[in-house]
């Protein structure tokens, strides 16, 4: 599988009033064509500013260090207008709050067709009728008459599904869903992770999944990432990182979900002790030790490395994956069942 974007040792400060403060250290990730792949980790993790420094939407005066190429072609450095030509048209973005990603004076119909008509040259009547069309793609009952509605006459999952049919309008490769599930039913979250397979299917797009949800990932992606203090503490194929993990702070998610704790279904919720770090206060060694029920004295030292087993799965932990399984074996689900 050819690699649609490639991710390495990406580092990121933003200004601060104190001065550059760091919010991702030494990220590194790849998505291949028609592949959907997942960020996970609490809030502050970094996943969503990993999302933003892929489409530029940074804060003025940060900082990118890394080698990010997509397409074979370097993300940076670009100019603004050449930005504005690839935002929306070969990588588009899906944010969490539909409410206030689409403009609520603009009907639905004036925001789907004018990039469309920048990016595609299109005219008036082409782009209206392919937005009938992406609205109808993403199951939007009598489309033509959605055009000319307003975003607050829709429901949640409705108003998601017509952002997805808006990023979606000039065919992107890559689509970024930034926690778009989040504040969702389950019965819209469902429809919603069902849309995105189908259009996997369908279109051959790639998707990176931004998600807290550990039961969302295990439904959508084909692997994971997860992320604590700007690292990716543990990545590999969903279905092996989510029922056996090899990094403690992956297992002690798994045990603080709400139905997990323990190989039975029915253990106890086990919250993680302590406040998640943040990249700028975290320890010289191991983000995760001043947490981790595991750590040891070389945790302290420096960051541990990625160790991987050969199979795609890997994590930065000085635990070797048998010694991890023992270590967090009570921590962990016994199938990907219960996860979701």
């Amino acid at each position: 599988m050819r690699n649609l974007l490639s991710v390495e040792n990406l580092s990121v400060k933003v200004p601060g009033p104190a001065g550059p403060v760091p919010v991702i250290n030494d990220v590194s990730f790849h998505i291949g064509e028609g592949e959907i792949i997942g960020l996970a980790g609490e809030s502050g993790s970094g996943k969503s500013m990993t999302a933003a420094t892929l489409m530029n939407l940074l804060p003025r005066g940060a900082n990118v260090r890394g080698a990010l190429t997509f397409c074979d072609e370097p993300l940076y450095p670009r100019t603004e207008r050449e930005w504005r030509a690839l935002r929306g048209r070969d990588i588009a973005m899906v944010f969490q709050d539909s409410a206030s990603a689409l403009h609520p004076m603009l009907t639905v119909g004036t925001q789907m067709t004018e990039h469309m008509r920048t990016h595609l040259g299109l005219g008036r009547r082409a782009a209206r009728q392919r937005a009938i069309e992406l609205l109808d793609q993403v199951r939007i009952p009598d489309p033509q008459r959605a055009l000319s509605r307003y975003p607050h006459q829709f429901s949640g999952g409705m108003r998601q599904r017509v952002a997805i049919a808006t990023a979606l309008a000039c065919d992107p490769k890559l689509l970024i869903a930034d926690e778009s599930t989040t504040a969702l039913d389950v019965t819209v979250q469902a429809g919603i992770l069902a849309l995105l397979s189908r259009l996997r299917s369908e279109m051959g797009l790639s998707v990176l999944f931004v998600a807290h949800d550990l039961g969302v990932l295990a439904a959508l992606t084909d692997r994971t990432y997860v992320l604590y203090a700007g690292r990716v503490m543990e990545s590999g194929p969903t279905t092996r990182v989510l029922t056996q993990p090899y990094h403690p702070y992956t297992a002690a998610l798994l045990a603080a979900r709400p139905h997990g704790g323990g190989t039975s279904g029915r253990g106890e919720l086990r919250p993680i002790p302590g406040n998640p770090t943040t990249p700028a206060d975290a320890p010289r060694g191991c983000p995760f030790s001043p947490r981790c029920i595991h750590v040891r004295d070389e945790c302290l030292d420096r960051p541990p490395a990625m160790r991987g087993d050969g199979a795609g799965h890997g994590a930065a932990c000085v635990l070797d994956a048998g010694s991890a399984q023992t270590a967090v074996q009570g921590n962990k689900p016994a199938s990907i069942g219960e996860v979701l």
